[in-house]
């Protein structure tokens, strides 16, 4: 048995989404490998007819959302479960060819290629997509929408990892994964117009972050001092805001959804069972709240 690949992989779920659109905007959270969550909810939505107008990403959450804004259910599953230890994927050809622990070069130009992405209905204007990279000169998040960028250089800014990969270039501005300002990219949604609005976390309800700036953040990024500023106070910022979900859900004004017990997947997890076995509980979760959600929507 290939212990390097999910043994499950037959028993991933198949086919495309429906046509129908379900107006609302889906934020995703980021959090490396621990987006597997975010991917089952994501098929348990196509699976079921929901497919939201708008969504935004960071980080992970920007790369999951390729897959279900195309309708392909299990395209983002299979992906990761299939290469998280091809080293061209997610190691040192990674490393070698787009200086960082992901091969963006790869999946665009290889991967896809064995698992084709239906262009056609990506591109499809009536569904928006957006994803959110960290300026490291203004050390302020920005959005890069679908249709009026070049989306996959954009994709790889959000999820390039701080500290471990190099800035991604963009109008020869240095970028890096949108978590460094903002680490769930809710303010796209209030600019979206969408009055309905679904935020799926990949930690736990009561995961809080410890308040402060890392010491290597102030050795590796001191010509930036907008990032630092921006590095200091992201983990607190981040604490408010998932409690003014908890407040929004709560009163009925949003939909909440995070993982239904502790999360023990790793940002670099490499167990392929802890990985398949998080894309089954984001699966599982989203299968047991459909009819809340369905009630939200008609509210």
């Amino acid at each position: 048995m290939n212990k390097k690949v999910y043994r499950h992989l037959d028993k991933l779920p198949t086919g495309r989404a429906g046509d129908k659109l379900t107006p609302g905007c889906l934020v995703l959270e980021g959090g490396g490998w621990k987006g597997l969550y975010t991917v089952g909810v994501l098929d348990c939505l196509m699976m079921n007819d929901i497919n939201f107008t708008s969504v935004v990403g960071c980080s992970a959450g920007a790369l999951s959302a390729i897959g279900y804004v195309s309708g392909q259910i299990g395209w983002s599953a299979r992906i990761d479960l299939t290469y998280r230890h091809d080293p061209n994927y997610c190691g040192i050809g990674a490393l070698k060819t787009d200086g960082g622990i992901t091969g963006f070069t790869y999946l665009f130009n290889k991967i896809i290629k064995d698992l084709p992405l239906d262009k056609k209905r990506f591109s499809d204007p009536s569904r928006r997509l957006a994803v959110s990279a960290t300026n490291l000169l203004t050390g302020k998040v920005e959005y890069f929408e679908k249709g009026k960028c070049r989306l996959s250089k954009a994709v790889q800014a959000s999820a390039t990892v701080p500290y471990v990969s190099k800035p991604v270039m963009i109008n020869g501005v240095p970028y890096l994964d949108g978590g460094c300002a903002e680490k769930i990219p809710f303010p796209w949604s209030e600019k979206s117009g969408e009055k309905k609005v679904m935020v799926v976390r990949t930690r736990e309800l009561g995961y809080r972050r410890k308040p402060g700036l890392p010491g290597l953040a102030k050795v590796m990024y001191r010509k930036y001092p907008n990032l630092l500023d921006s590095m200091a106070k992201v983990n607190e910022d981040f604490n408010e805001m998932v409690d003014m979900f908890e407040e929004k859900s709560a009163d009925g004004e949003m939909f909440l959804i995070a993982p239904s017990k502790p999360v023990e997947v790793t940002r670099f997890e490499g167990d392929m069972d802890k990985l398949g076995a998080l894309y089954w509980l984001g699966y599982n979760d989203m299968k047991s709240r459909l009819a809340e959600l369905n009630e939200y929507l008609a509210g």
